[in-house]
């Protein structure tokens, strides 16, 4: 019978307000049970309001001015009964703020988990530099792999750097540092960089890259957009696709089933010279019905053909947004529409952060905290936090 208390229930989790990698980060952990308490600055009229962070669901949120003595007082009494601290910032901000992980927060909790979260490396070249997603793809390698054939390289969305190589490379950094501390009893610095996760992602293509599916230049290869029976094609109803992957023998021979081709009619597919040939068959195929049709055609068979669906499309099939893992006996929080399922909401600052220090501290406003007119928390005047 399964348990009623997700695997990360009770665990306490401090995330620094960030962009994408942190926030995803913190996103897993809330969905598997964590309090996560995001922390925010205030916004002022002389200060742009924060970029929408639509990773918020099962989060809280607290006003902090980390360069205000009261205000950072009340953060270290928050990472004294912390789990995780999920730091976001280019290297060397915590240490101007005088938190540095190694000497300041650790040494206040030394079973505290302070997980860094950085684009380039840490230290080496680039380190100093700016960037974004595409930037820390480019020196990974990555970026030199995506693309079709006599085209620039180009990334997919952010999906790579920010989230595949990022936010769940540095969540798997936090669950085995937990795991470790579940021994050991001590907490740890986790560092994590976007380069070093997105080559880890990409590890079988670089491995493969002289065997004959990898070993031609970017475009022309079996999994990556070379290979007619590996791709997607456009349907009748301009604007419609349906993607192709019937790799093995028993599954393309189901592909020209349902597009009803005779093998003895078409060019072999084991001749990669014949694969443009291929495509243009293919082609001109798929745009003689629609998506739909296709769709009934392929339904049920093993031919590796599906349509490609659109993001609206998914909540009007009813495809309830779903957690990365199920546990059988320690399932996580169920996403619901209304806490950002499919569309996501943006949590507001400040929202329901007094609540958490009530829950995680026991404190109470005007005896241990008070609220500035713009929201930061500061200690109450003569608390000893």
């Amino acid at each position: 019978m399964a348990s009623s208390a997700p695997p990360l229930a009770g665990t306490r989790v401090v995330e620094l307000a960030g962009l994408a990698p942190g926030p995803f980060a913190g996103l897993l952990l809330a969905d598997y049970g964590a309090s996560v308490l995001r922390v925010d600055r205030s916004v002022s009229a002389s200060a742009p309001p924060p970029a929408a962070d639509l990773l918020t669901r099962h989060k809280k949120s607290i006003i902090l001015d980390l360069k205000n003595p009261d205000s950072k007082a009340v953060l270290l009494s928050l990472i004294s009964t912390a789990d995780v601290l999920i730091d976001p910032y280019r290297p060397g901000v915590l240490e101007r703020l005088g938190l540095s992980p190694s000497e300041v927060l650790l040494k206040r909790n030394p079973r505290l988990i302070v997980a860094r979260m950085t684009g380039f490396r840490r230290s080496g070249k680039y380190s100093t530099m700016a960037g974004h997603d595409i930037n820390y793809l480019a020196v990974s390698g990555v970026l030199s792999m995506l693309g079709p054939a006599n085209t620039a390289p180009y990334p997919p969305i952010n999906l790579l750097g920010d989230f595949a190589g990022g936010g769940a490379m540095c969540f798997l950094g936090i669950l085995l540092a937990l795991l470790s501390r579940s021994r050991t009893g001590k907490g740890q610095i986790v560092e994590a960089n976007m380069v070093d996760g997105s080559a880890y992602v990409a590890t079988m293509p670089r491995l493969s890259r002289d065997l004959p599916a990898w070993n031609k230049p970017r475009g022309e290869n079996l999994l990556d957009g070379g290979c007619p029976f590996y791709t997607s094609y456009e349907t009748k109803d301009q604007g419609k696709y349906f993607a192709v992957g019937a790799l093995e023998a028993k599954f393309y021979k189901d592909l020209l089933k349902g597009l009803d081709l005779n093998p003895r009619d078409i060019p072999t597919r084991d001749d990669p010279d014949n694969w443009p040939a291929l495509r243009s068959i293919f082609e001109k195929r798929f745009k003689e019905k629609t998506r739909s049709e296709w769709e009934a055609i392929f339904d049920g068979t093993d031919a590796c053909a599906t349509p490609v669906l659109e993001q609206d499309e998914l909540q009007q099939r009813g495809h309830e947004q779903g957690l990365a893992v199920d546990l059988s006996d320690t399932p996580g929080i169920p996403i619901k529409s209304d806490d950002g399922g499919w569309q996501g909401y943006v949590l507001e600052v400040g929202m329901g952060g007094q609540e958490t220090l009530r829950e995680w501290m026991g404190w109470r406003k005007g005896r241990d905290f008070n609220v500035k007119d713009d929201g930061t928390v500061v200690k109450a005047t003569g608390a000893k936090l």
